[in-house]
């Protein structure tokens, strides 16, 4: 095994390489799959989003032209270039060969709509079949119109692809252009090769600062919509926790109400049954396995510094005591009630009570100044609790306050953890409203 791992170790691979070795065969992968791999294949180009800040205001039927707007500025241009082709030849527009080389010219601007890359290999090849048909230009090895095209063709491929098909586009220019000063240049008096290499260089850096602002909006955007997301789950968390603490205290609380009364009850009767003293000690052995059943599941929500209030849970009877104190704030705010008053659920009346509470501190953050209206409605199958402030008024010398929109959140879960409904919007005269409907399942007497 020994000898096995000698004889192998020197044919490692690329673990052995130095990495200037890694580096070049890595620009050479990145060469052969960003302009060799398929260059020709198909690949429209895709409408122009109109998403922006500015197109997204135009009617419906501009928008939908602007869409093709990349593309007719595309077509523009190889019209241009098909023009300047025909007219800059030794005899501009006079015969075939000038209306040959313009069509030439125009060909890989038409290209980079489908086959991108494919154009420009096109143009590079059209290059030289340009200045051959335009023999006694000056011009070398660009012809005017080759030279607008082959620029087209670099800031579009460019525009469609990545950073790093622009340097390599860049590099292959380069390359042809001192291939052809050096073997073919000498005949011409004039070499364009280094204005074409300046020029593209500036515009291909804009491009590619381009596409990594672009990139880095794209992040922004994704990392924003994230941390919505994060935040929103959090805030439902947060609100599950309170709610599964409360929920806590309250069954907590009747349980052992329960246990209590279970294990009390045999010494008011006198001379009990032992079936009675039985089914007493059933009662209050399932009710502390319930309550130590409890507490072991609910103890991972509460918190190591949580500290269980000492008094009991609000209600709807302490709303009163709510208004006044918000009153005090300096919220104007009113309270009716409707149908026949009766004691509910704890949890419904606990959650109700919340609900009130968030509503009334959202008008004094929101809209201070303004008066809201307080509406509790016992119906038959559940409690309707609606919440409704003015607008703030105008001029108003406090200044609203906007929270982080976790009220709002916190409750529609209360809500859905008691399979209830809730709206919550704005009004017609620019108030807000909550509107709530908690149902109650209703108590036959035979089953009390």
């Amino acid at each position: 095994m020994t000898e096995t791992t000698h004889q192998q170790s020197p044919r490692s691979g690329d673990g052995d390489r130095s990495p200037e070795y890694r580096l070049a065969q890595n620009a050479l992968q990145g060469l052969r799959q960003d302009l060799f791999h398929d260059p020709f294949a198909y690949r429209p180009m895709g409408p122009r989003p109109t998403t922006g800040p500015l197109l997204r205001r135009l009617p419906l039927r501009m928008r939908t032209a602007a869409e093709r707007l990349p593309h007719a500025v595309v077509g523009a241009i190889a019209l241009l270039t098909l023009l300047i082709g025909a007219v800059s030849g030794s005899e501009p527009g006079g015969d075939t060969r000038a209306l040959l080389a313009g069509l030439l010219c125009a060909l890989p601007v038409v290209a980079t709509l489908t086959r991108p890359v494919g154009a420009f290999w096109l143009s590079i090849a059209v290059s030289p079949l340009t200045a051959l048909l335009n023999g006694g230009g000056v011009d070398w090895p660009w012809m005017p119109g080759a030279f607008v095209s082959h620029l087209t063709v670099l800031v579009v491929v460019a525009l469609r692809t990545r950073p790093r098909t622009a340097v390599w586009m860049w590099g292959v220019t380069a390359a042809y252009a001192l291939l052809s000063d050096i073997f073919i240049g000498g005949s011409y008096y004039y070499t364009n090769g280094g204005p074409m290499l300046i020029t593209s260089a500036f515009a291909l850096l804009l491009v590619c600062l381009w596409h990594v602002r672009h990139t880095a909006q794209q992040e922004v955007t994704a990392q924003q919509t994230v941390t919505a997301q994060e935040r929103s789950r959090r805030t439902l968390l947060e609100e599950r926790t309170t709610i599964a603490r409360e929920l806590h205290d309250v069954v907590a609380h009747h349980m052992s109400v329960v246990a209590i009364q279970a294990e009390a009850a045999p010494y008011r009767v006198e001379n009990p049954p032992e079936e009675l003293e039985r089914a007493f000690a059933t009662i209050r052995e399932n009710a502390v396995a319930a309550l130590t059943e409890l507490r072991r599941i609910l103890g991972v929500v509460r918190a190591e510094d949580y500290e269980a209030p000492d008094a009991p849970q609000p209600t709807l009877a302490d709303l009163d005591a709510l208004l006044v104190n918000v009153r005090d704030a300096g919220l104007t705010v009113e309270k009716v009630v409707t149908g026949a008053v009766r004691e509910l659920p704890q949890g419904v009346e606990l959650s109700a009570y919340r609900i009130v509470q968030e509503a009334l501190s959202n008008s004094l953050r929101h809209a201070p100044g303004a008066s809201a209206r307080v509406e509790i409605g016992y119906v038959l199958g559940g409690l309707g609790v609606r919440v409704v402030n003015g607008p703030m008024p105008e001029p108003s010398l406090v200044k609203p306050s906007p929270g982080a929109g976790h009220g709002i959140t916190g409750m529609r879960e209360r809500v859905a953890m008691l399979d209830g409904e809730m709206t919550a919007g704005p009004t017609e005269d620019g108030g807000y409203e909550v509107a709530v409907f908690l149902p109650v399942a209703a108590v036959n007497e035979g089953d009390a």
